[in-house]
């Protein structure tokens, strides 16, 4: 007779894979539409960006080193390839370490059920985009004055840029490339690719892409205030920090796209006050 199941390793392992959405086990060529659906997602914040370049770039036009079109060409293009490297990755590993973007696979898929797919994206994600939006309003009244907007709201192309690039493309970069590569390498090494990622695991890998997430913007902060002062620097990094550690734990537990949700509501429901 076979020996008996291992039930406590049964249960570890649907304890750890209930910490994750599952992604829709795809063939090659369903993955691939999901690289390219995702990759397509994220390259109207790529125009934003290169659209709000062009002014500063306009007015300094004769110190650049190429001419104006080349140099907004260059900076899309390169952005452009970040992406598609983040969105391969993703579409990659994500499905091995229980990571995904069930809604989009599953439409993509035609996998039965996406309605319940929305219903565990959509619910999380709003109030994730609320809670961003609380902790948004509230970082701009204690904002460095150097990193205070001349007036609220901006205009249109900033406010694109924050939902468009902030929103949606960087939730692609940081979660979906990024922290998918962590989790698997972190995975990988500790446990020999084995079973599911434990929620230690996933948690550091949170962790982690929210600090790179901060990190990321320390660039901007210093366009933007002049210098890398000590508050500005800690004002950047607790900030963006802290709502990286709830985009990444929507990620987590809900998928890419109430990741996304929450990203894009928090910028829409904050911009007018900043």
């Amino acid at each position: 007779m076979p020996p008996p199941p291992d039930m406590d390793a049964h249960a570890r392992g649907a304890e750890s894979s209930a910490a994750v959405p599952e992604t829709p086990d795809l063939p090659q060529p369903g993955r691939w539409r999901l690289g390219v659906a995702l990759w397509l997602l994220g390259m109207p914040g790529v125009v934003a960006v290169v659209w709000a370049l062009l002014p500063p770039l306009a007015a300094s036009q004769a110190l650049l080193p190429l001419p104006l079109w080349a140099v907004l060409f260059l900076s899309g293009l390169q952005t452009a390839v970040m992406l598609a490297l983040a969105v391969a990755a993703g579409v990659l590993l994500a499905p091995r370490v229980g990571l995904g973007a069930p809604v989009l696979a599953a439409w993509l898929s035609g996998v039965p059920g996406t309605r319940v797919h929305v219903s565990r994206w959509l619910v999380p994600g709003a109030w994730g985009g609320l809670a961003g939006a609380a902790w948004l309003f509230m970082l701009s009244a204690i904002a460095p004055e150097s990193l205070r907007p001349a007036e609220a709201g901006g205009d249109v192309v900033t406010v694109l840029v924050k939902l468009l690039y902030g929103g949606v493309t960087e939730e692609l970069l940081v979660r979906w490339g990024v922290m998918t590569l962590v989790l698997w390498g972190a995975w990988r090494l500790v446990q020999r690719g084995r079973g599911t990622p434990g929620r230690g695991l996933v948690a550091m890998a949170i962790v982690a892409s929210a600090l790179l997430f901060a990190l990321g913007h320390l660039p901007a902060a210093q366009a933007m205030a002049g210098s890398l002062t000590m508050p500005v620097v800690l004002f950047v990094l607790v900030g963006n920090t802290a709502f990286g550690l709830l985009a990444g734990w929507l990620f987590a537990r809900r998928g890419l796209e109430a990741a996304i949700t929450a990203h894009v509501l928090a910028h829409a429901l904050s911009t007018p006050w900043m």
